[in-house]
Formats: structure tokens, sequence, C-alpha cells
């Protein structure tokens, strides 16, 4: 899809844990959205709100949006932090559903924690558009730290062109949202995901 094409509308699913930086890469898409003159409704939903419980954002945009919940099976894109936690949102997906996934776990306590060749099987059951990218890992390789890993996700989704919206609208939209005290690493995050 043509970043100048206007699209009818685009849903798309992030999930992770608290503290991953969801409503943070929620409103940089928001932004970068309105930057390019379509309209967006977006939503989160908290399991657990403090750190290590379940996040889900819901971001729709297009020439005109109306309500901001994407229907079971209807996603576009299905974005995952967390390798467990995309399993949660899989319901949003359906064949056609591309999905890329952070290829981390982090360990929920006092249950059985799936592997990656499990959450694997399970999310190939609804898409075969699956891309398993090692963000943690990167970022914590080239950056020193692996906090910014949604932000090179959704860069990397950008400049893939998972999401219909120009990387240049991104990249403004980290310019604004993000305080000046970590933009430096963001741009570089950003950057980072255009190799």
């Amino acid at each position: 899809m043509h970043p100048d094409k206007k699209i009818d509308q685009f849903n798309m699913v992030i999930v992770g844990t608290g503290g991953q930086g969801l409503i943070t890469l929620l409103q940089i898409i928001a932004e970068a959205v309105l930057f390019e003159k379509l309209d967006i409704k977006t939503s989160e939903l908290h399991g657990l709100s403090q750190r290590g419980g379940s996040v889900e954002v819901h971001i729709k945009f297009g020439r005109k949006v109306y309500s901001p919940l994407i229907p079971q099976g209807r996603a576009d894109l299905v974005l995952g932090l967390e390798m467990q936690e995309t399993l949660r949102a899989v319901n949003f997906a359906n064949q056609k559903t591309r999905l890329l996934v952070n290829k981390h776990i982090i360990p929920i306590p006092l249950v059985k924690n799936l592997t990656e060749k499990e959450v694997l099987a399970s999310l190939k059951k609804v898409s075969k558009n699956i891309a398993l990218v090692p963000a943690s890992e990167i970022c914590k390789e080239k950056l020193g730290t692996d906090v910014v890993s949604g932000i090179y996700l959704i860069s990397l989704a950008v400049f893939k062109g998972l999401i219909p919206i120009k990387p240049s609208s991104i990249e403004k939209a980290i310019k604004k949202i993000i305080p000046v005290k970590y933009l430096e690493l963001n741009l570089k995050t950003f950057n980072l995901a255009k190799s």
C-alpha cells in the first residue's frame, strides 16, 4: 500500500506487559497518523496495571473511523512485544493478519511458561504471516538497553510497509512525544530498524 493513497481502514493491535511502553507506542502511532491527516481511534485495555500485567492497545485509522475497538478476526497487524502475550491477542487475527513478534519471553511467576516453539505452533494455527524478530536482543546488543524494543518494532513495521504510514511521520512523532532526555536513544532505535 503506497503511503500517499488514503486507506479506508487499518486495524492494529499491540500487546505486551506493563512497563514495555505500549501507551508511548500508541501515542507515537496516533501522532504519525495525524501528521498524515487520517482519522484515528485508539483504545487501551489493561489487565493488572502494575508492571508485568497484560496490556492491549487497539489502533484503527483511515479515512473515517467510527469505533476504536477491533472486532475478533479483523486485525491487519498484531504487534507483540512478548511472545506469550501475543497468544492472548490471536483472537483478533485471521489467516491474512500479519504478526510481528518480539522473540522474547518474560517468565510469568507461578505458572508453567510456554516455550518459543509452543507459542509459534499456536500462532501458526491462525496465521502463517508471522515474523519473529529478536528486537530485545538487537536493542540490547546495539544500544545497550532493550527498553526501546517497542520503538524498534514499530519502526521496523513502518519501514517494511506493515503499517501504511510514512517512516518520516513516525520519526516526527518520536521527536514530538519522547522526552528530550530519551530522544537520542529513540532516534537511534528508529534508524537501527532501517538497516
